[in-house]
């Protein structure tokens, strides 16, 4: 089914944006923001915690959460040890609001407009999927490019 699926690609990548963060050979380069670069890894890091919480875990999942989506990017200086916390804390909720789910769920709309026409809630939950492995992938980018590590 395909919530088992992406039960474990949120799970997978997730995981991945945890062993990102904890890759940096220097904490204060999760905050770095080069020319061209605009935005640093951190408030990637923050922004997929907003993203998931708020469409996964507070809309499908009941968890009580207001966004503040500004704050996402203007914030800085969030120590690692509590982004990984908050990105552990995003990645179990996420995968006990997925197994909630029933087949019949998944064909419903999803309860929330975010887009100009209504979806299916699979429709959303794979968008969310795709978003956060596009920042994902920009969070590797960005330590390889500014923190000088290699590949993980």
């Amino acid at each position: 089914m395909l919530t088992d699926t992406l039960r474990q690609l949120f799970t997978r990548d997730l995981n991945r944006l945890k062993q990102e963060l904890q890759s940096y050979q220097d904490e204060d380069k999760i905050w770095h923001v080069e020319k061209g670069i605009t935005n640093s890894a951190g408030n990637l890091c923050l922004h997929l915690i907003g993203n998931l919480t708020t469409y996964i875990s507070a809309t499908l999942g009941g968890v009580a959460y207001t966004r503040d989506r500004d704050r996402e990017f203007s914030l800085k200086g969030v120590p690692r040890a509590e982004l990984v916390r908050q990105v552990e804390q995003v990645r179990d909720e996420v995968e006990q609001a997925l197994r909630g789910l029933a087949a019949d769920d998944m064909l419903a709309e999803y309860p929330l407009l975010v887009f100009e026409a209504r979806t299916s809630t699979e429709y959303f939950l794979v968008h969310l999927a795709t978003h956060l492995s596009y920042h994902l992938g920009q969070v590797n980018y960005h330590r390889r490019l500014l923190d000088g590590a290699s590949v993980a």
